[in-house]
């Protein structure tokens, strides 16, 4: 989309023809999100969309980089496991795959030095906290397709999706994680 100076979401709209699953999530997932609308001086919004296990996971990421560190304000997904079977267990699962993969995005280096792991146990390795949690929107879609899972397809699009706000703001692709300024 950046190389086509397009609009990522139109763009994927524009090559999702036949997808009607993923077309229908992508449109809620922009007016849920609010794409388009005008944000905060220095902020921007990056978008992911994954499938896997049957459910398809759209998200949108708002962030903002204030004295070279990156803070991730709101993060908007949307979600198509065919049925929500249990709609809370659904939003507990996105939740706390977007908390993981913002950790992995954020924070998950793991250093070596003499040969041996630096990280012995979690003081030594950071992880998204309640103060640097964003605020999360779950929607579900109910699209009677056939059921799919729920565990872990939360988690893959948020890395992409803040990596796609990065690049908005600085102007450089981010081809590794964690994420460095």
């Amino acid at each position: 989309a950046a190389a086509a100076n397009q609009d990522p979401i139109e763009f994927r709209l524009a090559h999702l023809s036949g997808r009607p699953r993923e077309t229908h999530l992508l449109r809620m997932l922009a007016q849920h999100s609010g794409w388009g609308s005008p944000l905060a001086s220095g902020r921007a919004r990056g978008v992911a969309l994954h499938e896997s296990f049957n459910s398809i996971v759209g998200q949108v990421a708002e962030i903002e980089i204030i004295d070279k560190s990156l803070k991730v304000h709101r993060v908007v997904c949307v979600v198509d496991c065919g049925l929500a079977v249990h709609p809370d267990n659904v939003i507990a699962q996105m939740e706390s795959g977007i908390i993981f993969g913002l950790t992995a995005a954020l924070f998950g280096e793991i250093t070596v030095s003499h040969g041996r792991i630096e990280q012995a146990n979690f003081p030594d390795y950071p992880m998204v906290t309640l103060a640097d949690s964003p605020s999360i929107e779950t929607h579900i879609i109910n699209s009677g397709a056939p059921l799919g899972g729920i565990g872990e397809p939360g988690t893959p699009p948020i890395a992409p999706a803040v990596a796609n706000a990065v690049s908005t703001l600085t102007g450089a692709r981010v081809r590794k994680l964690p994420i460095r300024l």
